[in-house]
């Protein structure tokens, strides 16, 4: 039964790629509100067709940058499916075969760790978003993870956002199975953190019925110390706090229901 959810998911989610790549060619979106609003159609669509259940708890920012935990690949697709929004992402990823293609035609900010002239040209993308009213997603753990906690943030991109004069708010992001899928697949396979091979986790992942993600943002972006603006260390502690503090407020809530 598995095995046949997967094959017919697969099915689907390959005819929605093959519709998206047609209207990219056909449409070739050049403003950054026609390419978030793509890469939007597209997401919603994936979410309807896997069977997702998409979830929000507070106000997604019209502008300015949202810093969020990383769980793997699908907070991207549940992020946009939300809202228009831009990403920033590592460079390598321009490289992928098609998905790398449609991620720069979806106008993806790349960014190569350790280049401050890369952090440069993404704090101009910053602005270039913020200027067409259009927010940024970036996830500053810089790597996936399972999700028991949220790794320590780079700073690089974060003190970027703040020189450029962006708001930044913070996000958290979970996941949860709704229904029962048997014992050999669980909540770890909706989460690319580990060493399996690419489609085999897309196969597993697309076999889970009653995938829920939840979405949580802050009411407000992150008030900075004195101190984390003059130390871009101090100021990605301080936004790994508010992330963590949104986790430890959905923690709470699930405990008293």
């Amino acid at each position: 039964m598995h095995f046949g959810r997967s094959v017919g998911r697969s099915l689907k989610l390959a005819a929605i790629f093959a519709y998206a790549t047609l209207l990219l060619i056909a449409k070739h979106p050049s403003t950054r509100q026609q390419r978030a609003e793509w890469l939007h159609q597209f997401c919603v669509r994936a979410i309807r067709w896997m069977g997702m259940a998409v979830r929000r708890q507070g106000p997604f920012p019209e502008r300015g940058v949202v810093v969020a935990n990383h769980l793997g690949y699908l907070d991207v697709i549940a992020f946009a499916a939300l809202h228009r929004c831009v990403f920033i992402g590592k460079s390598e990823i321009r490289h992928w075969p098609l998905l790398g293609w449609m991620s720069t035609l979806a106008g993806t900010l790349y960014v190569k760790r350790g280049r401050g002239g890369s952090a440069e040209r993404a704090k101009k993308g910053m602005r270039a978003a913020s200027d067409a009213g259009v927010p940024l997603v970036f996830f500053p753990e810089g790597t996936c993870s399972l999700g028991d906690t949220v790794l320590p943030f780079h700073s690089g991109l974060l003190s970027q956002a703040m020189e450029a004069g962006q708001p930044i708010t913070a996000a958290l992001i979970r996941y949860r199975l709704t229904e029962d899928n048997g014992p050999y697949l669980s909540l770890a396979d909706v989460c690319f953190w580990d060493d399996t091979l690419f489609a085999k986790h897309v196969f597993r992942l697309l076999a889970l019925r009653g995938i829920e993600v939840e979405l949580r943002f802050a009411d407000a972006p992150i008030v900075f110390s004195d101190a984390a603006t003059g130390e871009r260390r101090i100021a990605a502690e301080e936004a790994r706090a508010a992330v963590m503090q949104l986790r430890a407020t959905v923690e709470a809530e699930a405990l008293v229901t």
